[in-house]
């Protein structure tokens, strides 16, 4: 290539001219030092989320901030995409909740059935004794 083993001294000669105040060289050095920044950050003051019943108040909040132009409807869509999660997570764990009480009602259930077993059996053997 033609400018092969020349990096290094065009680089350098780039650094020079962009300390010496070329705009241009200064964009091309910082535009390869520095990441372009992808997302800005995002304030709101979204409710706290702790149940279902808390995630129509946060799309609200959302969607607000979106209708004043405070945030970039991409911005809003990737936060309601959060909120989704969240409202999944809940849903989940109550679900697991739900599940866990019923297997316990149930293991409850199997126990009282068979001390009503153990007992009718132990009536039945000591009245056959009688006899």
């Amino acid at each position: 290539m033609l400018l092969d083993g020349e990096a290094a001294a065009l680089t350098r000669k780039a650094v020079e001219l962009a300390l010496a105040g070329d705009q241009a060289a200064l964009r091309l050095c910082l535009d390869r030092t520095v990441a372009p920044r992808r997302e800005r950050a995002v304030e709101l003051a979204l409710p706290p989320i702790r149940s279902a019943d808390d995630i129509l108040g946060a799309i609200k909040v959302v969607s607000g901030a979106v209708g004043r132009g405070a945030i970039t409807p991409g911005e809003g869509f990737t936060l309601s995409q959060m909120i989704e999660t969240f409202l999944r997570a809940i849903d989940a764990s109550d679900f697991e909740g739900r599940l866990r009480e019923l297997e316990q009602d149930q293991a409850a259930r199997r126990e009282d059935a068979a001390a009503r077993r153990h007992n009718w059996a132990a009536r039945f053997d000591s009245s056959s004794r009688r006899d």
